[in-house]
């Protein structure tokens, strides 16, 4: 294949040159900036539907559908920015970019702060959807620096920082949120302006200038972006594999803290630890676990084997009748985390260096789609279920349907890589 054979100077397409920077500090340079990030996110996650609830006289039903229009307008708005965001980091670099998304996150925050109506909400939320590009930029940064035999183990590692932020942040958020529901996004901005000034003092730049793209629109609109993902057989087959996962996974922030204070009568301070357990067992398997199990059962196996326990996961969030029998399923979920990584890896192993960042963008589109579609289809699914009108009462029936969903990217992940043909990976 092209995007496997090609290479820039004497480095083989996708191994960092010698002249890279330091790799274990840019790694964690990386891992702080994305731990910022998720600290802010988390501090605002448990907040922000009971913030929407609160517009609407704590209405669960019409807060369901109000807070799925909410996600979906973030998810457009990453479908169209991301792949523009991706390719101006691949012409002037990855530092930039995440600068400026940082900036323009903390900006976001204060408006929501300030927010004094729904409508003003929803301005947030799509400004939100607009710079929310650090994350996928982050990734492209860490292809930039880490050999392809290594970029498994060290997107675990980074992925770990999603978990230590989700440790800390849900449950401060939780707290805070009950002396006040609007200090959790003054902390956030807090988060994000310091993330912006530490990225400003400390970050160096992972792109060189003589691997940097021209930025073409044909391939920064989300349709241009989406060719690349076309071009070869196992980018279009992960592809599909990552669509079907991102659209189960969009069921947690669509309607994990409705579905746990509706079914379960938690309050925020129990979410928050909830969200935080979760933290907790997604750091361990992302900073510990990919490594080894990348190694034992190699990049392909380990991808399957993620997607089953994340469908496991799924299921037992589902029928759990309590509260606690629905931690059960917080370890399992977590090793879903593996099939991330893994597809991660496969990806940037298949395109050329001054292609990472637009190899990002088309990723985060793909996912935008699943986002823009998942809200809508998880708040609808529960407030069906949910509803006086409803012949079936089933309020776990969002995660059944998600269980399904992480199922059918596993059939297309097995099929996918059954007979890739010859590749560099294990």
């Amino acid at each position: 294949m092209e995007h496997e054979l090609r290479k820039v100077g004497t480095s083989a397409v996708g191994t960092p040159p010698a002249t890279s920077p330091a790799r274990g500090a840019a790694v964690a340079f990386i891992f702080v900036t994305i731990l910022l990030d998720m600290l802010a996110l988390g501090l605002i996650m448990p907040i922000l539907p009971k913030l929407v609830e609160s517009f609407v006289n704590n209405d669960t039903v019409r807060a369901a559908r109000i807070f799925g229009v909410f996600g979906t307008a973030w998810a457009l708005m990453q479908f169209f920015f991301s792949p523009i965001l991706g390719s101006l980091s691949d012409r002037f670099g990855r530092r930039p970019v995440v600068l400026l998304s940082n900036f323009g996150l903390g900006l976001d925050y204060v408006l929501m702060a300030l927010a004094p109506s729904l409508a003003w909400l929803f301005v947030g939320r799509v400004i939100s959807g607009i710079t929310s590009a650090s994350i996928s930029t982050a990734f492209a940064y860490i292809a930039d620096i880490t050999p392809a035999e290594r970029r498994a183990a060290v997107f675990g590692k980074v992925g770990a920082a999603f978990g230590a932020g989700f440790i800390i942040g849900p449950a401060v958020g939780g707290l805070l949120g009950d002396a006040d529901p609007r200090l959790p996004f003054w902390v956030a901005a807090g988060l994000s302006f310091a993330n912006t000034i530490y990225g400003l003092l400390i970050l160096p730049e992972s792109l060189l200038r003589d691997r940097r793209a021209p930025f073409r629109w044909k391939s920064a609109n989300p349709i241009g972006a989406l060719g690349l993902l076309r071009s070869d057989r196992v980018l279009t087959g992960l592809s599909v594999t990552n669509f079907f996962a991102q659209l189960a996974h969009a069921v947690l922030p669509s309607i994990f803290v409705l579905y746990a204070t509706y079914r379960y009568g938690w309050d925020s301070k129990t979410v928050g630890v909830t969200l935080a357990m979760v933290g907790i067992c997604a750091m361990l398997v992302q900073g510990a676990g990919i490594g080894p199990i990348v190694r034992i059962f190699g990049e392909r196996r380990a991808l399957l084997l993620g997607l089953a326990f994340g469908a496991a996961g799924f299921l037992i969030f589902a029928i759990a009748p309590t509260g606690p029998l629905s931690w059960l399923g917080i370890p399992v979920m977590s090793l879903w985390g593996v099939s991330g990584a893994a597809i991660q890896s496969f990806m940037t192993k298949r395109v050329a260096p001054d292609q990472q960042g637009q190899l990002q963008g088309a990723t985060a589109s793909v996912q935008s789609i699943s986002q823009l579609l998942g809200p809508f289809l998880f708040t609808l699914t529960f407030a069906h279920f949910i509803s006086p009108q409803t012949p079936f009462h089933l309020p776990g029936a969002p995660f059944f349907l998600a269980s399904a969903l992480v199922l059918l990217a596993l059939a297309v992940a097995a099929v996918t890589l059954a007979n890739r043909g010859s590749s560099r990976s294990a």
